[in-house]
């Protein structure tokens, strides 16, 4: 019997570069990602599915009227980045 491989996607390669702040685009729009959601028990309740180990709620940016929503699709090569997601400076203590 040949032994199979099978190697699971990580959580980090799912989400690709959807941070927050982050804006990109596919066939279905383009998207600014509001916040990106970690925490598996939220995850499932935002997508209404179990097993979800994330989501990321976005904005389509084309419509005039776009409602944040969340999303579970993983990042694929039909998925363009525009706008790198912010990154939040530190934060220092006062020294006093």
């Amino acid at each position: 019997m040949i032994p199979t491989v099978i190697s699971l996607p990580r959580t980090k390669d799912e989400i690709g570069p959807r941070g927050p702040g982050a804006i990109y685009q596919n066939v279905d729009g383009r998207f600014e990602v509001l916040a990106l959601i970690t925490n598996p028990r939220e995850a499932a309740k935002l997508l209404g599915r179990g097993g979800a180990r994330w989501a990321v709620i976005v904005r389509d940016t084309l419509r005039p009227d776009g409602q944040p929503f969340a999303v579970g699709s993983v990042w694929t090569t039909s998925d363009y980045l525009i706008r790198p997601a912010k990154t939040v400076a530190p934060v220092f203590a006062s020294a006093a």
